[in-house]
C-alpha cells in the first residue's frame, strides 16, 4: 500500500435525517439561493425537507431548471437572480450537474469581468459565494471537490474550471438513490 495524506475542506454529514443539519451550517441571517434541476426534488419531498430545515432563516429564493451538463446561459440567469436578491449563500439540491452549476454561480457572482473567462481563459477566481449541497445523486464526486464542468450552448463549448474558492462548505444526503438502496436492506 502506498502512503498518502488526504484533506478535504468539505464537511460531509452522512446518515438518515441529515437534511436538518443544513440549518446549522448556514447562518440564520443568510440570503439563500436554493438551486436545483428539473423538479424531482419537489416530487420526492427533498425540497420540502430543505425548506422545513431552513424555516427560521431570513430569506430563501429558489432557482430551478439547471439542466444535465449545466449551461452557461441558464447559470447566468441564476447569477442575475442572485445579484438582484443580494444572495450571500448558495444551496445546491441535486446531483453533480446542479452542484457543478452552483459552483460556477458562486464564482460568477462576485467575479469582476466576463464570467465566461473563468472557463475560456482559466481566469483566476479570487472569491466565491459560500455554498453547500443536499446531494440527491452521488456519481461524480462534485459534492466534495473544487471542480466544475459547464457547457455554453451558443458555441457548443464544454469547459471546466478548478478553484479552491468553490469547495462546498458541506454536503448532506437528500433522496440519494444509492443511499436509499443501501439502507433498504439494513
Amino acid at each position: 500500500m502506498k502512503n498518502f495524506s488526504f484533506q478535504n475542506p468539505t464537511r460531509i454529514h452522512f446518515g438518515q435525517g441529515m437534511i436538518a443539519r443544513v440549518a446549522e451550517e448556514i447562518p440564520q441571517d443568510a440570503r439563500i439561493l436554493i438551486t436545483y434541476g428539473g423538479g424531482s426534488i419537489k416530487k420526492n419531498g427533498t425540497l420540502q425537507q430543505v425548506k422545513e430545515a431552513l424555516k427560521d432563516h431570513a430569506s430563501i429564493t429558489e432557482f430551478g431548471g439547471i439542466e444535465p451538463n449545466p449551461s452557461y446561459e441558464t447559470l447566468m440567469e441564476a447569477v442575475q437572480v442572485a445579484k438582484q436578491e443580494n444572495i450571500d449563500f448558495l444551496l445546491a439540491v441535486g446531483g453533480g450537474s446542479v452542484i457543478d452549476g452552483t459552483k460556477f454561480i458562486a464564482a460568477a457572482i462576485p467575479f469582476e469581468g466576463d464570467p465566461w473567462t473563468i472557463l475560456s481563459d482559466n481566469a483566476t477566481v479570487h472569491k466565491a459565494i459560500p455554498a453547500g449541497n443536499v446531494l440527491t445523486l452521488p456519481a461524480t464526486g462534485s459534492e466534495s471537490n473544487s471542480g466544475s464542468v459547464i457547457t455554453r450552448k451558443a458555441t457548443n463549448d464544454k469547459l471546466a474550471f478548478l478553484s479552491p474558492e468553490v469547495y462546498p462548505r458541506f454536503t448532506v444526503p437528500g433522496a440519494c438513490r444509492t443511499y436509499a438502496f443501501e439502507h433498504k436492506f439494513q
